[in-house]
């Protein structure tokens, strides 16, 4: 078919990366501003959270189980502990909401994020509590070899219960991305991370002050946890690959 001489094709006058943009949930050009978005919402959530549940274990602890009878302490002590970390998991998620909306439905991520983060917390639990079972069913002292068998594998049963918290998130994004299928593994590599860390950690406790030991110990692992875990999901999200054209909300 020939062209009219009359009438020249217009230019395509398409910016080069519009579709490459399309491809990705999050456009590349908001990358960088939800990357640090989402890692500063993660940490906000995981110490707001964090102060909320210790609040809630110390009120339950003082003003009920002192005053209760040892039957209904224990059963205050379940009630406690589940309250506090379904309070800790709807903030955190909530803070995750907050940033994810644009992208998918606010309120799945946080039902997801939060039930994920009770079931891997039970998991972990159940599996550390069968190990230190088990050394102690040996009934002798351990061996060095095998207190650190048993810690690994204590280790490996954190890193794969954060499969739950992946799982429930990854039935959320698969309605709104394309083979996505890692996510399933992205917040064990997170925790791998944080693993990882800790123990190098472990290893420079001794050029701490006895005196703040404690105290440094713990704020480090818990800034290092708080970090990781929104650094790599949010690289995660920055990679995930649109389901058709997704309608970004402003």
């Amino acid at each position: 078919m020939q062209t009219d001489p009359n009438n020249p094709p217009l230019p395509d006058l398409t910016p080069p990366d519009t579709h490459s943009q399309q491809q990705f949930l999050i456009p590349r050009d908001r990358h960088r501003k939800f990357f640090w978005t989402y890692v500063l919402m993660t940490i906000v959530g995981w110490v707001v959270g964090g102060i909320a549940s210790i609040a809630i274990e110390r009120v339950i602890n003082e003003q009920f189980i002192v005053k209760a009878t040892p039957e209904v302490q224990t059963l205050w002590f379940t009630w406690g502990t589940y309250v506090s970390l379904t309070v800790f998991a709807l903030i955190f998620g909530a803070d995750q909401a907050l940033v994810v909306r644009r992208y998918i439905s606010g309120w799945w991520w946080l039902l997801a994020t939060s039930f994920g983060w009770l079931t891997a917390i039970k998991v972990s639990n159940v599996w550390r509590e069968y190990i230190e079972t088990f050394g102690a069913s040996l009934n002798r002292e351990l061996t060095p070899e095998e207190i650190i068998i048993l810690t690994i594998a204590s280790t490996v049963a954190f890193i794969f219960s954060a499969i739950w918290i992946s799982f429930f998130q990854w039935v959320v994004l698969r309605r709104y991305t394309k083979q996505s299928w890692w996510w399933n593994f992205i917040n064990s590599l997170a925790f791998a991370l944080i693993s990882f860390l800790v123990w190098l950690l472990s290893l420079a406790q001794d050029s701490i002050p006895e005196v703040y030991r404690d105290l440094v110990l713990y704020l480090c692992e818990q800034g290092l946890t708080a970090l990781i875990i929104g650094i790599i999901p949010a690289i995660g999200f920055c990679r995930l690959k649109a389901r058709g054209i997704q309608a970004v909300k402003e």
